[in-house]
């Protein structure tokens, strides 16, 4: 293998200090490094929105590792193949010459190939007195040698990252069809509530889908779509619950509506016998922690605490839990009120309800009061956090709709 010095292009092709790295980074292959050169490709060819290849691309990198007569890349081997254009556009199906030369440049650029230039340009070997090849002029495979492990690692992640795109995908259209046939059964049944407001809310998150999502566009969408759904299987209990009371006469009150109408946008309690609720005469010590929902989902819905996190985000709970503390004491909540917060929901969903109030602070006049308020209702199983993300998340697709 030819290594251990720097050459600079042919012709008006400048030399960049990118390239003088590379260069040296290839002379330093750990010895006896080897490495399947088909393999090596196909890792290339998995990562190739990652490195910023096109098709044609990787179509002139499947020419130039055919010139290589081993199967194997070698550190000890001759590395620098030396096609000319005419047999590199036979190889590459007829590629047009400006064409090649692009997709030359741009494996350069990407750091998969180096050009060893001659003198006078041309690509040819050179021999030693018994005929054998003892250096060449042309393109140096060497950076496939030398980055078959990262290549390969960049293939494993596009690969898990297309895998959990297809299942993020399908959750996301079974989510789909469950709301869209609740929806669709509640109105023709005539189930109480506000269905077209949550019909609204439903196909407002169907149009936010881009025509090509990523796993982070479907993984988003999907969260909401399942905090959706399951506030309309609440509200369908609910109304079950209320509907099996009034049949066995176990009180008179009449039927509460599904979602109190607007309980759904607003931070405030749901009904008694939603799910963590006793049921009437059960006189049991029953206390079930809130649900906890996904943390991006609530970073998305009060982006405002990450202003408390350390150097400006929130990547965990843990670091979710320290902003809420710090959050606590800016808006004045004292500490008996949030450890007894922290006791009855659960210190991830006390957290989220001070990320909610600290998002709604303008619109509360105490917010201590109002989280001990909250924090007696959900210890009587009266409160949920579902509908307060859900109107957070819903005011800020309409700012970005508006802004945009």
């Amino acid at each position: 293998m030819q290594n251990g010095s720097v050459t600079t292009p042919f012709g008006r092709r400048p030399v960049t200090l990118a390239l003088v790295k590379r260069q040296i980074q290839t002379s330093q292959i750990k010895p006896g490094k080897t490495a399947a050169k088909w393999k090596v490709f196909r890792d290339a060819s998995e990562a190739r929105e990652l490195l910023g290849l096109q098709d044609r691309s990787l179509a002139v990198l499947d020419a130039l590792v055919s010139f290589h007569p081993d199967d194997e890349l070698r550190q000890d081997a001759q590395l620098v193949v030396f096609p000319s254009n005419a047999q590199l556009t036979l190889r590459a199906h007829g590629i047009a010459g400006a064409t090649l030369r692009r997709h030359l440049a741009l494996l350069v650029e990407t750091g998969l190939i180096v050009r060893k230039d001659s003198p006078n340009g041309k690509r040819y070997p050179r021999k030693d007195k018994s005929g054998a090849i003892d250096s060449a002029f042309g393109f140096d495979l060497s950076p496939l040698l030398m980055r078959a492990d990262e290549l390969a690692i960049m293939a494993q992640q596009v690969v898990a990252d297309r895998s959990a795109l297809r299942r993020a995908k399908q959750d996301l259209t079974i989510c789909r069809r469950d709301i869209r046939k609740l929806i669709s059964a509640a109105i023709k049944e005539g189930a109480s509530g506000n269905w077209e407001n949550i019909e609204e809310m439903y196909i407002g998150l169907v149009g936010r889908i881009p025509r090509s999502p990523t796993l982070n566009d479907v993984s988003s969408i999907l969260d909401e779509m399942e905090l959706l759904r399951q506030e309309i299987i609440n509200a369908l209990e609910i109304q079950q619950k209320d509907e099996n009371i009034s049949t066995n006469g176990d009180h008179s009150e009449h039927h509460i509506q599904s979602s109190n109408t607007e309980s759904i946008y607003e931070l405030e309690p749901r009904s008694r016998n939603e799910q963590g609720a006793k049921a009437v005469g059960d006189n049991r010590p029953k206390r079930e922690l809130i649900r906890i929902f996904p943390l991006s989902m609530v970073i998305r819905a009060c982006p405002e605490i990450t202003a408390y996190g350390r150097g400006g985000t929130i990547g965990s709970w843990r670091e979710m839990m320290v902003a809420a503390v710090a959050v606590r004491s800016m808006l004045g909540v004292s500490p008996s009120a949030y450890q007894e917060a922290c006791e009855v929901m659960g210190p991830e969903s006390a957290a989220t309800a001070i990320a909610c109030i600290l998002e709604r602070s303008g619109h509360i006049n105490s917010p201590g009061g109002y989280l001990r308020d909250l924090t007696r209702k959900a210890a009587r199983g009266e409160f949920s956090l579902g509908p307060a993300l859900m109107a957070l998340l819903r005011v800020d697709g309409d700012s970005n709709r508006r802004t945009g």
